[in-house]
């Protein structure tokens, strides 16, 4: 369990960790830059908000596959991420839920997920989606 913790440690220090949440951040900004952009220009929330969603998910994959990762991206690795963020958002709505019942603190359950979600998205993007 020791050497276990150890090589996670190791591994979340590195540099490409470093480079998956600053894609991360900016692919954040971008989503959240994109939604108020258009809320500005009239467009209904949900619209701009999933216009804003949309854009920062494929910044994120090919920001990570070209940058992160060096990968060549593709329909298969693209379906991967797909099935990631699915289950990252799944885990996030299930800690919010938790919080919330727990300690009727939903925002403490969201904030709580972040780096869940950043940790299995990086171990999942490393050794599923875009494997060499």
């Amino acid at each position: 369990m020791r050497a276990l913790l150890a090589r996670l440690r190791a591994a979340l220090l590195n540099r490409q960790f470093i480079v998956y949440v600053a894609g991360g951040v900016l692919c954040a900004l971008i989503d959240i830059g994109l939604m108020q952009w258009l809320r500005a220009r009239g467009i209904d929330t949900v619209l701009a908000s999933s216009a804003g969603f949309g854009a920062g998910l494929l910044v994120n994959y090919a920001f990570h596959a070209k940058v992160t990762f060096s990968t060549i991206a593709g329909g298969r690795s693209f379906a991967r991420y797909l099935c990631v963020v699915a289950a990252n958002y799944l885990l996030t709505i299930a800690m919010v839920a938790a919080a919330e019942r727990l300690c009727d603190a939903a925002l403490a359950g969201k904030i709580l997920s972040l780096p869940a979600v950043a940790v299995n998205g990086y171990l999942l993007g490393r050794h599923w989606i875009f494997r060499r």
